[in-house]
């Protein structure tokens, strides 16, 4: 006879407890939760401030012409005619020269002591260094810069330099302001390579790739969100930097005219300045009389670095949704099986 069939329990349903009221903590925990609500509660209150306020001044005081005119002078101080063109274009100038050297420099850095790591002293010998420029005041880097790019055997990068000033160039002041982007990129890259599971990296060994090969083909495309977030943030901490262009970039708010046969190299030898210098010596605390400006000048900073933000957030959200993303590192994988690639 055959056996009965045995029909199968029915699935115990899930008892959840009930949620835990938030009266019945104890005094100390509610004190430090309410302490938690209001901190955060006050810095969105700040920040909203922050960005209301630069809205109302920036709207009123910014001009179509102050974006499309140059500084009247090389005075940094404009109490008349004359808009900020000049300061932008020297803040895109700085912005670039230090992205362009710290993006592929803290790559590669990221990579080495996520993958590599030897020899093991020089490893934490870098990691020491990457953290100890997250945390050095920029005024010493553009100190430190400043004596550097002095040197004879670097007169080449600063028309300055090279009649015997100081060795003031947004070649200078961009190297140094990479040092300040570094350990973001480093970081952000760092963090997304180890999020990527081991069995990526097993994979592609048992293909026969070696961990060059590997980090080149598999593990960077991978993590594209987390190296684009990380150069973005880079990017917004150049911007908002002062000191360095202060000491390495000189006062003048025109752009020093080219010198030599090749326009973009002669640009990048000369001085000028970005927009947060220029809205120091105009604002109340600095030495220009041109307050109108520097409001406008700031709400325009403000709105590239809410860009900037904007830009990161979204590099972060579309990261984190991986099937697109795994989907195209299996085709590589596959690829690199049959042959047709990896070569």
């Amino acid at each position: 006879m055959a056996a009965a069939a045995v029909s199968p329990a029915p699935p115990k349903a899930v008892v959840r407890p009930p949620r835990e009221r938030v009266s019945s903590w104890p005094l100390v925990d509610r004190l430090f939760y309410a302490l938690c609500w209001i901190s955060g509660l006050a810095l969105c209150a700040i920040a909203l401030w922050i960005v209301l306020y630069m809205l109302v001044k920036g709207v009123s005081y910014l001009k179509p012409s102050l974006l499309t005119s140059s500084p009247v002078s090389g005075s940094i101080q404009q109490t008349s005619n004359g808009g900020f063109l000049d300061p932008i274009e020297g803040t895109l100038l700085v912005t670039a020269v230090g992205t362009l050297i710290a993006a592929p420099l803290g790559v590669a850095i990221a990579v080495w002591l996520t993958e590599y790591a030897r020899p093991s002293w020089l490893a934490r010998a870098v990691d020491s260094a990457i953290e100890m420029l997250a945390g050095v005041p920029s005024i010493v880097l553009a100190l430190f810069g400043l004596i550097f790019f002095s040197q004879g055997f670097l007169t080449f990068v600063s028309q300055g330099a090279a009649s015997g000033a100081l060795g003031q160039s947004f070649i200078a002041a961009g190297a140094v302001m990479a040092l300040i982007a570094l350990p973001l990129i480093v970081a952000a890259t760092r963090e997304g390579l180890e999020a990527l599971p081991p069995r990526i990296r097993e994979a592609s060994f048992a293909l026969g790739k070696t961990k060059a090969t590997t980090s080149r083909y598999v593990l960077l495309p991978a993590i594209k969100p987390s190296i684009a977030a990380g150069v973005v943030l880079g990017m917004g901490r150049i911007i908002g930097d002062t000191a360095i262009i202060t000491v390495l970039l000189g006062g003048s708010a025109q752009l020093t005219e080219p010198v030599g046969h090749t326009p973009v190299w002669g640009l990048l030898r000369g001085t000028g300045s970005t927009l947060t210098s220029y809205v120091y010596y105009n604002s109340p605390a600095g030495e220009g009389n041109a307050h109108e400006k520097a409001y406008a000048a700031a709400f325009v900073l403000l709105l590239m670095v809410l860009a900037l933000n904007f830009l990161v957030t979204r590099l972060t959200v579309t990261g984190e949704r991986g099937p697109a993303a795994a989907s195209r590192l299996r085709m590589k994988l596959a690829e690199s099986f049959a042959g047709r690639r990896w070569s």
